[in-house]
């Protein structure tokens, strides 16, 4: 498979990214950014891009891809809902209409949360916002569109981007582990998921933990 994987200068993107060029399935990886990653691979390709709200002048290198695995996102933490919806609605739907487009066999991969509203009525913003993303998402004509609502993530040993504070919270992952299967996941299961979703599919469009961390088995173990 070809996928375009989009966020990849953060935590989330960047464990995906390992994933998908260590994977034997995937066979082309392009990465959309505003600034270089940093990383140089032989089934890796780049596209420096400001403006992801405007995507004409890049249309043509964006066509051909079995997959698009949406990494980008933002935290809420001091926006307003208006400035929140501008990055986590306005600029995914954009994307992905876009996407929708060029490739409609695409499988399209968005992370989302634990805790996202569906009903878009909650009390929590960013839940109503990534609620209202994901329902549109899944109207847009791609083979299929499944959302991704990890919660807690814990990080690829030896990766870049992980934020420093997992370096304390490593010992008590693996305390609590055994303990809280359907709360914790690991990056390596969430990119293998991704990628199992577009080789697999799955019967649910909206993944939780628990499905999050069966699409991630072996085919065979499952």
């Amino acid at each position: 498979m070809k996928v375009i994987i989009t966020g990849v200068t953060g935590m989330v993107g960047e464990g995906v990214l390992h994933e998908c060029l260590s994977h034997p399935s995937v066979l082309e990886v392009l990465v959309v950014n505003r600034k270089p990653c940093g990383k140089s691979h032989p089934k890796l390709k780049e596209i420096i891009h400001n403006n992801f709200y405007e995507l004409s002048s890049i249309e043509d290198e964006l066509k051909g891809y079995d997959g698009c695995f949406f990494c980008l996102g933002v935290t809420s933490v001091g926006l307003t809902e208006e400035s929140y919806s501008r990055i986590s609605y306005d600029l995914t739907l954009q994307v992905a209409s876009t996407l929708a487009r060029l490739n409609p066999e695409m499988v399209f991969c968005y992370v989302s949360g634990s805790g996202t509203d569906s009903s878009e009525r909650g009390r929590s913003m960013w839940a109503r916002v990534k609620g209202r993303t994901e329902n549109h998402l899944m109207w847009l004509p791609f083979r299929r569109a499944y959302m991704f609502r990890p919660g807690y993530l814990h990080p690829t040993p030896g990766l870049s981007n992980g934020h420093r504070y997992y370096k304390w919270l490593s010992p008590l992952y693996y305390l609590l582990r055994p303990f809280l299967p359907n709360q914790l996941l690991t990056l390596r299961q969430l990119g293998l998921a991704m990628i199992h979703s577009v080789s697999r599919g799955y019967p649910k469009a909206i993944l939780e933990t628990k499905d999050i961390a069966y699409l991630s088995k072996p085919e065979g173990a499952r």
